[in-house]
């Protein structure tokens, strides 16, 4: 089977929020952004690859989806649904307009917390909870979620399955297959050169760092980090 590389994005241009710690470095100027775009869309098989979105910034509706349409792709947009409606966040407008031009929607939960440190209560209630809100504003089910932060062990993978979801994005890198519960993605950040994107795009990897990620991947999967 085909594997997929995963492109995920989190700002584009200028924010219109006040950012949390860590965040700005994966934002993007809007030049990088349709250099990555038009790069994927002129590959030999621009379907290879999987474009996503985290943190429901403003920004994935009023930049990226003209972008997306003009160059004939599609994204996954992962929302945050207690930002909803707040300043330089999607609101539910944009949401459906995202969903009408053939953009999948999916959870990145309430907050943005991780949900290796949530009990079995709060996991559930980020992970049903958001759904059913998307689901209501959307119209259509909602079975993807994108996991914030990239981190996740069994108990997470676990929630996500009993809650109905067909597939989790963490950010792990590299390639994934298209059957795959747990697909892996690179999040692009505004430092990386045109030699860092043409590694990310082109699907290399060191041989050590597949290692790592590999056996990093299947100790997530079986381990419990949190309560």
């Amino acid at each position: 089977m085909t594997s997929l590389a995963g492109i995920n994005f989190h700002g584009i241009g200028t924010p219109q929020r006040d950012l949390e710690p860590g965040e700005g470095p994966y934002w993007l100027s809007l030049r990088q952004f349709h250099e990555v775009l038009d790069r994927i869309a002129a590959a030999p098989d621009p379907t290879r690859f999987t474009i996503t979105f985290d943190d429901s910034n403003l920004s994935d509706h009023d930049i990226a989806l003209p972008a997306l349409v003009e160059r004939g792709l599609r994204g996954r947009f992962f929302v945050l649904t207690g930002r909803i409606g707040q300043a330089g966040s999607l609101g539910t407008a944009h949401l459906r307009a995202l969903s009408d031009a053939g953009m999948t929607i999916g959870s990145h939960g309430i907050r943005h917390v991780a949900w290796t440190g949530l009990d079995k209560a709060e996991l559930a209630r980020e992970l049903q909870d958001s759904r059913t809100q998307l689901e209501d504003i959307c119209g259509h089910p909602v079975t993807e979620a994108g996991i914030p932060f990239g981190l996740y062990d069994a108990r997470v993978l676990r929630g996500l399955q009993a809650a109905g979801y067909t597939a989790a994005w963490s950010s792990d890198g590299g390639r994934f297959r298209q059957d795959a519960f747990l697909r892996p993605r690179t999040s692009l950040q505004g430092s990386m050169n045109s030699s860092d994107l043409d590694a990310i795009l082109s699907g290399r990897m060191a041989p050590l760092r597949r290692l790592r990620r590999a056996v990093g991947m299947v100790r997530k999967r079986w381990t419990v980090i949190g309560p």
